[in-house]
């Protein structure tokens, strides 16, 4: 299994910070059981705000390294990806076997 876990920092001059989260919360978990090889994903939002947090959460689970290839080349995604850097500051990235 593959674990891929990525974290934000929303980008302040990109509009309301706040509804940009709920907005990549509900675009990326609109993304469960529409992509093979998808075992799980939630997004989380920081509450604690701190100077060394991050804003935005992704946390997902995949069969193989193949379905993580295949989950950033698919279209639902793909289609996320244009929101996500519009409101993005900084994105920091962890893939690893489980």
């Amino acid at each position: 299994m593959i674990k891929h876990i990525v974290m934000w920092r929303l980008d302040e001059t990109a509009g309301d910070k706040t509804g940009n989260a709920l907005k990549l919360k509900q675009l990326l978990e609109g993304l469960n059981g529409r992509i093979s090889g998808l075992l799980k994903l939630e997004v989380g939002i920081d509450f604690s705000r701190e100077a060394e947090s991050s804003d935005v959460v992704l946390y997902s689970e995949f069969e193989s390294r193949q379905a993580l290839d295949a989950y950033q080349a698919h279209p639902a995604h793909a289609e996320v990806v244009p929101f996500v850097k519009s409101v993005r500051a900084e994105r920091r990235v962890v893939d690893y076997d489980a």
